[in-house]
This record gives structure tokens, sequence and C-alpha cells, in this order.
């Protein structure tokens, strides 16, 4: 539900804001940029159930939970949202989010594209923006470049960020993170936020 915004008061209300794409486009570290920018965001910390990668840190990068933790978190109904990726299950802490946006905060979190489908049923006036790689070949080169996993394990990443590309039209906008270009990517993700802070409907954020 959007809203009139109050030309006496014109406070913006505080966006849910989703950064999504396929795997290796870079929503992990571009997040990252913005924390190390100061852009004034609350960042969703996403919890999983998988071990930590190399130099991934706890709470930071991720909220890391045993399978039978995550399952109690499903159970008590405390996630905005969960999925299983590639054998993994991730989900959104329900009052990490409905805290920051009562306190007037905008909400930043990272999801894959199941997920963001999910907010947007949840969730119609998030924000949705879609990341994607300058082309096919550079996305193989950062899933390769990872050194996370086999041949077969991008294979199916590769195959499966072709099938999310079809998705594009679920999404508000879309954003192309070059390579070496993190901090334009990064503008252009401002630049949106800005522009929904302008608009005259607002969106209204219910969780």
């Amino acid at each position: 539900m959007t809203r009139l915004i109050n030309p006496n008061d014109p406070v913006p209300s505080p966006l849910l804001v989703v950064i999504s794409g396929p795997s290796g486009v870079g929503k992990d570290v571009t997040l990252k940029r913005m924390q190390e920018m100061g852009c004034p965001f609350h960042f969703v910390v996403t919890t999983t159930d998988r071990a930590p990668r190399p130099g991934e840190v706890d709470g930071v990068d991720y909220l890391f939970v045993s399978s039978a933790e995550f399952q109690r978190m499903i159970n008590h109904d405390e996630l905005l949202e969960h999925a299983i990726v590639y054998g993994q299950h991730k989900g959104v802490s329900k009052a990490q989010v409905r805290g920051a946006l009562e306190s007037g905060q905008d909400v930043m979190m990272r999801l894959d594209v199941q997920g963001a489908a999910t907010i947007r049923q949840l969730v119609p006036d998030a924000v949705l923006i879609f990341l994607t790689a300058e082309s096919e070949d550079v996305l193989v080169a950062r899933l390769t470049e990872r050194r996370t996993e086999s041949q077969e394990a991008i294979r199916t990443r590769l195959e499966n960020a072709r099938q999310e590309m079809g998705r594009i039209n679920e999404f508000d906008y879309v954003v192309v993170n070059q390579d070496r270009q993190l901090d334009r990517t990064v503008e252009m993700i401002m630049s949106i936020i800005t522009a929904e802070k302008c608009r005259v409907w607002q969106r209204e954020i219910t969780l």
C-alpha cells in the first residue's frame, strides 16, 4: 500500500530494499562496499545453516547456526522468509527487520531470486533490485575465482543463473555490476534509493 506524502511534513517512509540476482554477480561484495562507504541502512544479516567459507565472520557475513536451530526458528515462525538454496537453509529474521523499520531506518537485505519473489508476495511495496554481471563469461570467471566449489557445482550455478535471468521482469530495477566498477554499482543503487525517497506516492512497508 502506498501513501501520498504530506507536503507539510515530507518525511519519506522507511524502505525495505532487496538486492538479488544470480550467484556470482557480487551481492555480498556490493553490500560490504555500501557498509564501508557508510550508506545509511540497516543491513540485514542472513541466517544460514551452512559452514562458513574462509574469511567469513559470524554475525557479519551471515548468522551461522546449526540445522537444528534453523528448524527451531522455522517452527516458531521467527523468519520472514526462508528457503533451501543449493542444499543449505537461508532465512531472514522477522525481529531484525521489524525493529529497524520501526526505528525509521531503511532496511537492506540480500537474497537469491527465489527469496526476492517471496518478499514480493509478503511485502508488495519492497524495492527489488536485480544485480547482474555484464556477461555470462564474466559470471563464470567470478564463480571460478572464488575457488570454493567444484566445476560441477559451478555448472549448476551457471544453469540456475540462466533461469534466474529470465525472471528479471519480477524486479523494479536492474543494475549491472561491472568488473572493477564496484563504487559505480553502489552509486547506482544509492541513486535508486534517492529517487524512491522523492516519490509523491510513498511505498508503505508493513510486515
